[in-house]
């Protein structure tokens, strides 16, 4: 705190009311650039106070806090005239504006709570609070009287003076005399400068300190033509033409200290006042601290011994009475990692409510994802999938050496899911159950379109130029500015067209709206607005921060999936039962000739993840025999690894053509013909060859999945020669001292 205090003292100003990206198609701040340009210009501190949301709120605190800049986390939130609960036309559709910014952890449980109000309780046209939530929940926050929209700024607009005067007062005794400041903006505007002398002497009267601000929408003075698009995308306007959103002046710009010295020079404590209010905010945000609700166990028993009860009772149901010393030793390691790693009623908790789905016939799907490999998910019923026969591995799910949220992904029957969901809402309480948000950004083609629109072109242009951008998850206009040549003809032929994907460039990427995550729901012990602000999309009341960010929360996130395909099964059990009434899904062979007989013709249509022309023409190609043969294709079958078709389907017709690297790759290669196909192969191939253990392996396998280039070189030097701890103590052996020579452990590590 004192280091903070140090830095502020040095800066001159700081910028207390700034809107990004997350003050959608208005804010035209990115965060990413907002943070490295506030350090360009030697800001040491900044706020983000996004319009009646926090939706950015976590990747800013982050950023700022990467780039060693002091974040200062708040909201511009609107105040409804009367009541929030009042939503007549007319009366009550001009809020005002006030900035509230937080000044510690009270402060900011006290912003969440209104944030969250004004949207489930006051929203119309936009979410609202009233100066009743503004009493209750005042304490730990600093307030700003607002730009021109503020109540105090109309109301000397309207030449009410008494009632700005009585304004002031009333939001003074709300957030006391220290917190409480008079905003002053001047952005070039004829309103502005007329009520400037009345609000300082309406400070000086009352004892109010002054702050100035700018409304920062933008980086860049430049940077002005980009937000009037934004904005005429969000108004369905066109740029240029009369219309009362585009802002007057391009003044609302992230200003250097000196040129709004320039501007307050005839009050420089409006400047220094800044800072005194960003020495005060001190926000630390708590990061990896698992916040799981508490799951009640059966009466006389605690959550570990009812845990490991039904691991042991799954257990010999599943492997018989006399399990081999594998099964138990793999289930004692993994009681024993799921309980140091404080996350046993987390796995209680997905067993409750997949036991009632279960039981209430709701089909389940028999394990997605890294938790198909946790042995202690089975035995209890969580997943359906052996992980001794499949060979999957725990670490994967579960790092010992790598503290983060397990994470299960369940599927339900597509009609039917919303009854789960129901379930864990009357289970935990409405109030400790939100779904989650996510964003629609603008996606190359469509931000192409929404540009041609806010300029005024034909719908055909926009859609012309959009129609040459190649459709590929990740395409942006630059890659496809490389790879169209018709895209890029026309971009240097035609002004228009210039203008149009040259202006899309620029807000490439950014939010544009936002909705509800298809699967996501959290979970949490208290009320989850104690920890995160919440919004409302149509009747689902949604957490304003993504699934990412509740994660690192530590809060408890599930992915409940709704899969057609259960749906079609259970559809088409039930039409079976017509005829062969025990007839059970769940038991039939898994080796039948026939059903390989036919996939091996083609005949996919209607096969999950197998229907697509190049994925048929690959089944028919290899021919597959065996389960795994189909795991395996599924698995090849993306980018990346389709490379490595060719020599799977060769290596499996020709058995003799399978060479190894080396011989101890045979082991973990065996069953897909001397090809790495897994990520559990590259895990093993690491622990067998070099001698890692699981939990650093699968660090590799992660750095690989993420394309971390740095963290995989440093990894290749362990692989091939080891590495040893500061204490000395050997962490690996490396593939070298194991006996595999140099130049094979590189080309293996590569």
């Amino acid at each position: 705190m004192m280091l903070w205090c140090k830095i502020s003292i040095m800066n001159k100003f700081v910028h207390l009311h700034l809107h990004s990206e997350y003050s959608l198609l208005d804010g035209a701040c990115r965060i990413d650039k907002l943070v490295s340009y506030a350090k360009k210009l030697g800001q040491t501190s900044v706020a983000i106070t996004d319009h009646g949301n926090m939706y950015g709120v976590i990747d800013f605190y982050k950023k700022c806090k990467k780039a060693g800049i002091k974040p200062i986390i708040g909201c511009e939130v609107y105040v409804a005239p009367r009541s929030r609960h009042q939503k007549e036309h007319g009366q009550d559709t001009s809020p005002h504006h006030l900035v509230l910014l937080c000044k510690n952890e009270i402060g900011y449980k006290n912003l969440i709570k209104l944030v969250s109000y004004g949207y489930i309780e006051g929203f119309y046209n936009k979410p609202r609070v009233d100066k009743q939530l503004l009493r209750q929940y005042n304490e730990g926050l600093i307030c700003l009287s607002g730009c021109l929209a503020g109540e105090i700024p109309r109301l000397l607009l309207a030449g009410d003076i008494n009632g700005a005067k009585a304004a002031a007062i009333e939001y003074m005794e709300i957030f006391g005399k220290d917190n409480y400041y008079i905003e002053i903006q001047d952005h070039s505007l004829e309103e502005q400068k007329r009520i400037i002398p009345g609000l300082v002497k309406l400070a000086n009267e009352l004892g109010i300190s002054l702050a100035a601000t700018n409304d920062v929408h933008y980086l860049k003075k430049e940077d002005s033509a980009i937000q009037n698009v934004l904005l005429c995308i969000q108004t369905n306007q066109v740029v240029g033409q009369d219309n009362n959103f585009e802002f007057p002046t391009d003044e609302f710009y992230f200003k250097s200290a000196e040129e709004m010295s320039a501007i307050f020079d005839f009050c420089p404590e409006t400047l220094t006042n800044t800072v005194k209010i960003a020495e005060q905010c001190n926000l630390e945000f708590e990061f990896g601290q698992t916040k799981l609700p508490v799951f009640e166990p059966p009466e006389g028993k605690t959550n570990i011994e009812f845990f490991t009860q039904l691991c042991y009772d799954g257990l010999k149901e599943l492997y018989g009475d006399s399990p081999s010393d594998e099964a138990v030793q793999r289930l004692d390691y993994e009681i024993s990692v799921i309980s140091k790693m404080g996350y046993v009623d987390y796995f209680l908790i997905v067993r409750d409510f997949v036991m009632f789905a279960k039981n209430n016939d709701i089909p389940v799907g028999p394990g997605r994802g890294s938790g198909a490999g946790s042995m202690a998910a089975y035995c209890i019923g969580i997943t359906g999938v052996d992980p001794i026969k499949y060979t999957l591995l725990f670490e994967r799910f579960l790092n010992p050496e790598r503290i983060s949220m397990p994470d299960f992904d369940i599927d339900f029957c597509y009609e039917r899911r919303d009854e789960v969901i129901q379930y864990v809402v009357n289970k935990y309480g409405a109030d400790h159950v939100a779904q989650i948000i996510t964003f629609g950004t603008m996606a190359a083609k469509g931000a192409v379109r929404d540009v041609a629109r806010a300029l005024g072109e034909p719908y055909a242009t926009g859609d012309k130029i959009a129609k040459q951008i190649p459709w590929g998850v990740g395409m942006t206009i630059e890659r496809a500015l490389q790879i169209s040549a018709t895209l890029k003809e026309m971009y240097a032929q035609d002004p228009t067209v210039l203008r149009i994907v040259d202006t899309a460039s620029q807000l490439e990427g950014m939010p544009r709206h936002s909705s509800t995550h298809a699967a996501g729901v959290v979970i949490t012990d208290k009320s989850v607005d104690e920890y995160v602000p919440l919004a409302k999309n149509e009747e689902s009341i949604v957490t304003q921060y993504t699934m990412n960010a509740l994660e690192e929360l530590g809060l408890l996130k599930m992915d409940f999936l709704g899969l057609r395909t259960l749906t079609v099964i259970k559809d088409t059990q039930n039409t079976v039962r017509k005829s062969d009434v025990d007839f059970n899904i769940n038991k039939i062979s898994l080796d039948d000739e026939n059903v390989y007989k036919m996939l091996s013709k083609g005949e996919t249509s209607g096969i999950f993840q197998y229907e697509s022309s190049g994925m048929k023409q690959v089944v028919m190609s290899l021919k597959p025999k065996g389960l795994e043969d189909l795991i395996a294709v599924v698995s090849l079958y993306r980018p990346g690894p389709m490379d490595s078709i060719p020599t799977y389907v060769h290596c499996r017709h020709n058995p003799q053509s399978i060479k190894y690297k080396h011989p101890r790759l045979e082991s973990i290669l065996k069953t897909t013909y001397g090809v790495i196909v897994y990520q559990e192969q590259v895990m093993e191939i690491c622990r067998e060859l070099a001698g890692f253990s699981y939990a650093r392996a699968d660090l590799v396998r992660r750095a690989m999945s993420k394309k971390k280039a740095d963290v995989m070189e440093k990894e290749r030097q362990s692989f091939i020669y080891g590495s040893v701890k500061a204490d000395g103590t050997v962490e690996c052996e490396g593939a070298v001292k194991r006996g595999v020579d140099e130049k094979t452990a590189n080309i293996i590590f590569d």
